[in-house]
């Protein structure tokens, strides 16, 4: 099984992205992880779109997506929402509008985010449920949300034992839910 993890956030030392390499790391046997950014990705501009077409890197990442088996979106919260940068992304994803059901219809999908505060990204979650509806996504509905993210995820990789177990037990959920017709 192979499973992309697109993390909504463009920091270097992004929380959600750290998150998105221990996920990686802690891949149950015979699941592959790789991790995405939305680095590269324009804001989007329908002129830009009917005169340039789709930007290469908006390609590069649909591909990406519509070569594995399931999904795992990181959303930062900004705000108490989804940043901008993030909705961006899948804005783009869905361009043309033909590729929306080509894309993502019916692919299982997880939604995590970290952050420094104690409510794990919930707000940032709950909001992007609107939008994430709109793709048609197959929705896992145990969402992982990891607060205090600055002690549970260092910049070297390490992860608390904490969080450790958190992401072994959501990720085997997740696995399972994905392998489901």
């Amino acid at each position: 099984m192979k499973i992309l993890v697109l993390s909504g956030s463009l920091r270097k030392a992004s929380f959600n992205t750290r998150l998105g390499k221990a996920i990686a790391k802690r891949a149950p046997e015979g699941v592959q992880i790789d991790v995405a950014t939305c680095h590269g990705i324009p804001l989007y501009d329908g002129d830009v779109e009917e005169a340039e077409g789709v930007p290469q890197a908006v390609v590069a990442l649909r591909d990406q997506i519509k070569s594995v088996d399931a999904l795992i979106l990181l959303t930062p919260e900004y705000n108490g929402g989804m940043p901008g940068v993030f909705k961006n992304t899948l804005d783009w994803l869905t361009r043309p509008g033909s590729e929306i059901n080509a894309t993502f219809k019916n692919l299982p999908t997880g939604l995590c985010g970290a952050t420094p505060g104690g409510l794990g990204t919930t707000l940032a979650q709950s909001g992007s449920l609107v939008v994430l509806r709109q793709l048609k996504l197959r929705l896992f509905s145990g969402h992982l949300r990891v607060s205090g993210a600055a002690d549970a995820l260092d910049t070297n990789g390490a992860i608390s034992d904490k969080l450790a177990g958190m992401l072994d037990s959501w990720l085997t959920e997740f696995v399972e839910f994905a392998r489901k017709p």
